[in-house]
């Protein structure tokens, strides 16, 4: 069976969990359609995420979020011990930093429009929109770091409930 993502054909999750049978609308409001078969024009999802963090797809090994970061904010300094990810900007401009310990970040790097970004796992890092419009990105862990269905409206509210 499939459904619309926008004007965009998706497939529908075979449920495991409970999930909607369709996505009516390009907004993305409380939607993980993992550990289900799935798939999704990455690019729209991604530019109709006005969430700090939507988990659109959370398995047992691996993770996928969408993430919109605000002008002159960032995603905050954070380490993950045991998750490496990756991050791909859609939209926007930024400034990766990244090291060994949160007050040694020897790595900078200008992010922009299709730039993918690896954290190994034990790096500590952060990522700022540098830009004049939101940051659109997503972002894989591997193995999921968030729990199942998380959706953060803020990076306040994310900063909660952590």
């Amino acid at each position: 069976m499939y459904s619309y993502y926008g004007n965009n054909l998706v497939s529908n999750p075979i449920t495991h969990r409970e999930a909607p049978h369709s996505l009516q609308s390009p907004d993305i409001k409380a939607t993980d359609f993992g550990p289900n078969p799935f798939v999704v024009d990455i690019n729209k999802a991604v530019l109709h995420n006005d969430n700090f963090r939507t988990a659109l797809w959370t398995g047992n090994h691996l993770q996928l979020t969408l993430m919109t970061i605000p002008v002159g904010k960032d995603i905050g300094l954070e380490v993950h011990p045991h998750v490496d990810q990756f991050l791909r900007i859609e939209e926007g401009h930024g400034l990766v930093q990244m090291g060994n310990t949160q007050d040694y970040l020897y790595f900078r790097q200008p992010v922009f429009d299709d730039f993918a970004i690896f954290v190994p796992a034990g790096t500590w890092h952060n990522l700022t929109n540098t830009g004049n419009k939101p940051l659109k990105l997503y972002s894989i862990y591997a193995p999921p770091n968030h729990p199942w269905g998380t959706i953060h409206q803020t990076k306040e509210i994310a900063e909660a409930s952590e």
